[in-house]
């Protein structure tokens, strides 16, 4: 199980970090999964904005490059997004996505994050 938190409203350039919280499963699952961020605006296909694989392999969205960082931490089962310098094309709501070595996924249920100009 996934779950979210840290969404809200903010304005524009101000930041929000978003946490992922993995349970039901032993760490050893955690630790060797690739984790990952997507979002979804209304009307737009749902985009991967960050990923992190278990060996540390990170990759973002261009349009997030340099604002956002993920990053894991397997002692908490946790993985966060941290977003600088938001804007308001960044209004979305966020999910959080594992892919387990076994190729299995879990989805939490997203949290809104919404960016006033």
């Amino acid at each position: 199980q996934l779950v979210e938190s840290g969404g809200g409203l903010v304005q524009a350039g101000e930041s929000l970090r978003l946490s992922c919280k993995a349970s039901g499963m032993i760490l050893s699952t955690f630790i060797g999964s690739t984790m990952e961020w997507y979002r979804q605006a209304p009307g737009k296909q749902r985009e991967l904005v960050a990923s992190r694989t278990s060996g540390g392999d990170i990759r973002y969205l261009d349009s997030v490059k340099g604002r956002f960082t993920i990053s894991k931490d397997n002692t908490r089962r946790t993985v966060a997004l941290q977003m600088n310098s938001l804007k308001p094309e960044d209004t979305a709501v966020y999910s959080c996505h594992m892919v387990t070595v076994g190729a299995r996924d879990y989805w939490g249920q997203g949290t809104q994050v919404t960016v006033a100009s």
